[in-house]
């Protein structure tokens, strides 16, 4: 009996040391990438565009390529953690990129694309969608520790960012550091930031154009609110400046302040998705586009407690920032049925120069 009492200790002495190591080797490994310059890559026509031109513009959330319709991920509620298989993956952002591509958009703006992750199988996605356009500029968004759980499939470490994909000629480009909460949460949530694209337009100034993916596993959803507000800032900024400014992404909050009123309620809560907080416009020459079809309204998001079914909670999480100085003729979600990503991509046609 002493024996047997004496491996039990032993053996949850040697866990207790396992998971001090592994919670030792994440905070270690954790760290912030920064405000950096980004490469742009590619080229495209000479000169700058015509500071009274149309322009298209789609933005998608990928979801890393994972999120079929009949995925579910762990964050979210549901059982799964990383790609269903490299060969459906593929298969997958093949037809990503055939959307994409059918949209003939001028500019793309992608989130959750990975570089190097295992939940991707070490894919380097970006080569699906590089030839979308003539310049592309990316952001890593987060480089992030080995995550041990599930315990029977970790999620793994994950390299991935945002993807900016231009006809247009970006002349440079930027990432810029987003806020993070402390604590624990800031492993959960990882790195953040959004990425700036300068293209030259004919009037001397530029189009400034913003990527964006706020974060979304939060205490209470205040620290998407923050973010919110700084890239509020900079785009006056560079509104006051003289320049265009359009953001496009994933906000990670409920855009049409209460997506139940067109979608229905969903079957499952969650404290992610707040609306934007009151206010939080006043006074500013940008303007929220929160793309809404009244009379056949498409969500841009679906919960991923599972996979996609009747009854699940549904919500616009994704749209798009401009300035004054920008005039928007038209939105939309592009309906996709959920069938590539828990996102739908949204779509906005622009013209510069004109106002209202």
């Amino acid at each position: 009996m002493k024996k047997i009492l004496k491996a039990l200790l032993c053996l949850i002495l040697v866990l207790v040391l396992c998971a001090a190591g592994y919670l030792t080797y994440v905070f270690i490994s954790y760290h912030r990438i920064g405000d950096a310059d980004i490469e742009v890559k590619g080229t495209a026509p000479s000169g700058a565009i015509d500071a009274n031109g149309e322009y298209k513009l789609v933005s998608y959330n990928i979801g890393f390529g994972a999120y079929e319709s009949d995925y579910g991920f762990f964050m979210d509620g549901g059982e799964e953690s990383r790609a269903w298989s490299r060969e459906r993956l593929d298969a997958n952002l093949k037809k990503i990129a055939d959307l994409l591509r059918s949209e003939k958009a001028d500019l793309y703006l992608l989130q959750e694309v990975d570089t190097d992750a295992d939940r991707t199988y070490g894919i380097d996605e970006r080569t699906y969608f590089e030839n979308a356009g003539s310049t592309v500029a990316f952001a890593p968004n987060y480089d992030s520790p080995y995550l041990f759980y599930p315990i029977l499939k970790p999620h793994g470490a994950s390299k991935s960012g945002i993807m900016t994909i231009s006809s247009l000629a970006i002349s440079s480009a930027k990432r810029v550091e987003l806020p993070v909460e402390d604590g624990l949460t800031k492993i959960l949530d990882l790195d953040r930031c959004y990425s700036k694209s300068r293209i030259p337009t004919s009037d001397g100034k530029e189009l400034v154009l913003y990527n964006i993916h706020l974060s979304a596993y939060t205490s209470d959803g205040s620290i998407a609110s923050e973010q919110l507000r700084l890239v509020l800032d900079d785009m006056e900024a560079e509104y006051s400046l003289g320049n265009y400014c359009v953001a496009g992404g994933d906000f990670n909050k409920d855009l049409l302040g209460d997506s139940s009123a067109y979608f229905g309620k969903g079957d499952v809560e969650v404290n992610w998705a707040q609306p934007i907080p009151a206010g939080a416009f006043d006074g500013r020459s940008v303007s929220l586009v929160a793309p809404l079809d009244e009379t056949k309204p498409v969500p841009s998001c679906r919960n991923a407690d599972g996979p996609y079914h009747k009854g699940q909670l549904v919500l616009t999480v994704d749209g798009f920032l401009v300035s004054g100085n920008v005039k928007v003729i038209s939105s939309a979600v592009i309906d996709t049925g959920f069938e590539y990503s828990d996102h739908n991509p949204v779509t906005m046609t622009f013209a510069l120069g004109k106002k209202d």
